[in-house]
């Protein structure tokens, strides 16, 4: 798991949740698996050409009916109309959800509709000190490039993120 998978796992465990990941060599077997006994689903994944769309409709009839899906990734790692099917349909208990294929959220989209779904702004990093620790980390990431030694949190374009 990355950094926010983890923090998301820490405070699950806290709550007395039993958890486990997801890895990318982990096969589209083991994800079914997953969602099928998992009663919390979070989507935490950068958005790449191989996580587009990772949750569609084969994955959302895998869920348990109870299960919520939470993405707090990027939108388009759900089909969103395969999404709502399945939330009014009662396919599935709920979702909670920060991101969307489109932000903001448009007025009149499906999810506003819906009571089985928890909406919420893309906006965590919104704090009052978000200016200061963002150039704190220019500073030192500038330090650890004059000293010649590794950066923190560098984007792997490769990768995708």
């Amino acid at each position: 798991m990355g950094d926010i998978g983890k923090a998301a796992a820490r405070r699950a465990t806290a709550l007395g949740m039993r958890t486990t990941g997801l890895r990318r060599a982990d096969g589209p077997e083991r994800k079914q698996e997953l969602l099928a006994r998992s009663d919390y689903v979070v989507l935490a994944t950068p958005l790449t050409a191989e996580t587009r769309g990772m949750i569609g409709a084969a994955e959302l009839r895998a869920m348990k009916p109870e299960a919520v899906l939470i993405n707090v990734g990027r939108g388009p790692l759900v089909d969103e109309a395969a999404l709502v099917a399945a939330l009014r349909e009662r396919r599935i208990g709920g979702a909670a959800l920060d991101v969307f294929d489109q932000e903001p959220l448009p007025a009149g989209h499906a999810f506003y509709g819906l009571d089985n779904v928890l909406l919420s702004p893309h906006a965590a990093d919104h704090t009052p000190d978000w200016k200061q620790r963002a150039m704190q980390m220019f500073l030192d990431n500038f330090e650890r490039y004059r000293k010649g030694e590794p950066l923190e949190n560098v984007v792997d374009k490769g990768r995708g993120y």
